[in-house]
């Protein structure tokens, strides 16, 4: 395969997307860092600029930038990038650039970055003062020319077969995102069954706290168009390796599609990732994002907004709304532990108040409480918008729930002159179960609505 001769033509649509302003005056600063060049903030750069024609320039346009983060890297660094940019030379149909970003590395591995970028045309090589993969990410995608940004590991440990497949779907503007994934019945990996194990109950943990529908948010194989980055990278807070995971839970409350390439992967005997240090920040990560999406501090509603006007994605099953399969699950749990907190209330209150007070009391607590938590988990709605009116909704069917329940309570104690307190309670059962099918109709029905 050749190497791309025109890859302006190739893409024309992303790269006028991409080079339409990228800063707007609610933009916050990223760590200080203004776009107006790395050398003016302590960065050392080596790669195009010193080799060859600059690579925003029509001869070279840059269509795919691939970052490759290292941190005390010099051993592998050098025939690493020499393998990647061989291949990529031979095999690759898209103009690229290759960008070692050296993160405060304290061994030769700098000296190895910047002998490649004089040895090699495509690439480049950026230092960074501080520690953190994240950190090195957002640099440099931040400042890159290319309309697709990719990183791997210095391992290489993904077949590099796969990067096509990666990029592909944001070249030709079907996707934003793209993850290679482990976690396929597809893909194929060998690795210890102890890393096996922390990475699936990882992404279970996250399916489960962040309701994240990706299948696998470590892999160090990803990609995203340069325009969704733009909006994007401002909103993440994490430098280090929660990086990614923060990146994938904020384009999917978004509304981005994210595309999954099952990767053959070869675990990496030499990982120099501290697995217990780099768990718990993992888990700090995890409740400060879910903190920040449940208090509205985190503007995903303002994005989607933003994002809305973009051509819809048609429903992959017919007569289905998309993304009700999602709401069904999320629906589903936070009615499990709402039935839960209904049944404890009502066998709290009911010695002292009689059935039907006590269902009274527990249906309207619960209903509240249930209202604010689907408005946020489930249809994914923030803010104080509407608030009063999908609340007023909530109550409406919490009408609904109270009609079912009390009218079943009034009809067993009508029928059964004592009845058995568990005949009450599987009475009761069924009256939610049908009160909680009304209630997810009418809250999807209604926020789902234009400005709701």
């Amino acid at each position: 395969m050749t190497i791309s001769t025109d890859p302006v033509a190739v893409t024309d649509d992303l790269r006028a997307r991409r080079h339409q302003p990228r800063h707007d005056q609610s933009r916050p600063e990223q760590d200080g860092l203004e776009q107006d060049g790395l050398e003016q903030h302590g960065l050392e750069r080596h790669g195009p600029e010193r080799h060859g024609p600059e690579p925003h320039s029509p001869e070279v346009a840059v269509v795919v930038d691939i970052v490759v983060p290292v941190h005390n890297e010099e051993t592998d660094l050098g025939p690493s990038v020499r393998r990647l940019d061989a291949y990529l030379r031979t095999e690759f149909p898209y103009s690229y650039r290759i960008t070692v970003a050296d993160n405060a590395s304290t061994d030769g591995t700098w000296q190895v970055a910047a002998d490649l970028a004089a040895e090699l045309d495509r690439v480049c090589a950026v230092r960074l003062a501080e520690k953190g993969r994240g950190r090195a990410l957002k640099t440099v995608w931040s400042s890159s020319p290319a309309p697709v940004l990719a990183y791997m590991d210095v391992d290489l440990s993904t077949d590099l077969r796969a990067l096509l497949p990666l990029v592909a779907p944001l070249i030709s503007g079907h996707s934003d995102l793209a993850i290679g994934t482990r976690l396929s019945s597809a893909s194929r990996v060998a690795r210890g069954p102890k890393r096996e194990f922390i990475s699936r109950s990882y992404n279970l943990l996250l399916k489960g706290t962040l309701a994240a529908s990706f299948s696998d948010a470590q892999c160090g194989f990803k990609a995203i168009r340069a325009d969704v980055a733009a909006r994007l990278l401002p909103l993440v807070e994490d430098h280090n390796w929660f990086f990614d995971t923060e990146l994938l839970v904020l384009a999917q409350r978004s509304g981005l599609r994210i595309h999954e390439v099952p990767v053959d992967w070869t675990d990496d005997p030499d990982s120099r990732v501290d697995i217990v240090h780099t768990a718990r920040q993992d888990l700090a990560g995890i409740a400060r994002l879910a903190r920040g999406l449940f208090t509205a501090r985190i503007p995903v509603d303002r994005l989607r907004a933003e994002l809305a006007a973009r051509e819809a994605v048609p429903s992959a099953v017919p007569g289905v709304p998309r993304g009700m399969f999602g709401q069904l699950i999320r629906f589903g749990a936070v009615g499990v532990l709402s039935t839960l907190a209904y049944f404890l209330i009502y066998l709290g209150l009911r010695e002292f108040t009689g059935p039907q007070a006590a269902n009274l009391a527990a249906l309207l607590i619960t209903a509240v409480a249930n209202t604010a938590t689907n408005r946020r988990l489930t249809f994914g709605v923030t803010g104080r918008d509407s608030l009063i009116k999908h609340h007023a909704g909530g109550l409406i069917a919490f009408g609904v729930g109270l009609a079912l329940t009390s009218g079943s309570l009034w009809v067993l104690h009508h029928t059964v002159a004592t009845p058995d307190r568990w005949l009450e309670i599987g009475v009761l059962l069924i009256a939610n179960a049908v009160s909680t099918l009304v209630r997810f109709l009418a809250l999807r029905q209604l926020m789902s609505r234009p400005g709701s």
